[in-house]
């Protein structure tokens, strides 16, 4: 009987040390927060929006750029996207959990950046968009920022006004120089001759006379008198 005694509380023994670690297992002090917020707004520091960068080791045509940005609230990891304005190479850093890095990236070139913050829920909030220019051995001036095409938004169906589209950009350069731009817009491919009355203007509108019912490639070319570059190009359709 005493040895029958023993087994049973022993056994009851075991049973008991179990549901403690199962309890405990799924009580997890560390267990990761869920979040049923969304992250807040990162606010981008360095490098400085439309300036010149400072740089840290240089390799050749390749330099350390520092970025930071403030930490925003509710954000367990921080996305940074940096693209290469002219080439339009996308250099991604995932899931980053400090809000600064060091991306090492080619000299010579204009740059945009954003960062998106992240957490355990579905929603994610992107930063505003920067850009900066990584300047290249020697530099004394640097390229323009390729010009952001506005409108008509690309894919965009518009109705002509009198037989006529207003096509909107905006661009800028870090030496603070003077630019122009010239237009490109037609029904081939957006790289067609120009009229003169569209090249080195210096608004950042200009009206084109359009047909109705047709697509569209325009993009912008930007000078500051010594280098020049070239955005993107966007489609539109006109209406019937």
């Amino acid at each position: 009987m005493k040895i029958s005694k023993y087994i049973f509380n022993f056994k009851t023994l075991l049973v008991f040390i179990a549901s403690v670690q199962l309890i405990s297992c799924s009580n997890d002090d560390g267990e990761n927060p869920t979040y049923d917020t969304t992250p807040g707004q990162a606010v981008l520091v360095l490098p400085l929006n439309n300036q010149q960068c400072e740089v840290g080791e240089v390799t050749d045509d390749k330099a350390v750029v520092a970025f930071s940005w403030e930490a925003s609230t509710d954000t367990e990891k921080y996305n940074l996207e940096i693209v290469n304005l002219v080439t339009e190479d996308v250099t991604l850093n995932i899931g980053l959990p400090t809000n600064s890095t060091n991306v090492t990236l080619l000299r010579g070139y204009p740059y945009s950046w954003k960062v998106t913050s992240r957490n355990s829920g579905d929603a994610v909030t992107e930063s505003e968009v920067w850009k900066f220019y990584l300047a290249g051995d020697g530099e004394s001036n640097t390229v323009p920022f390729p010009a952001t095409l506005l409108s008509p938004t690309s894919g965009a169906t518009v109705t002509p006004t009198d037989g006529k589209v207003t096509l909107e950009w905006e661009s800028s350069d870090s030496d603070g120089d003077e630019v122009t731009f010239t237009v490109f817009a037609d029904t081939v491919d957006g790289n067609q001759d120009v009229p003169e009355a569209w090249q080195n203007i210096a608004e950042n509108s200009l009206d084109v006379s359009v047909a109705p019912g047709t697509i569209y490639y325009w993009h912008i070319e930007t000078s500051d008198g010594i280098n020049t570059s070239i955005s993107a190009t966007h489609t539109f359709r006109t209406a019937e």
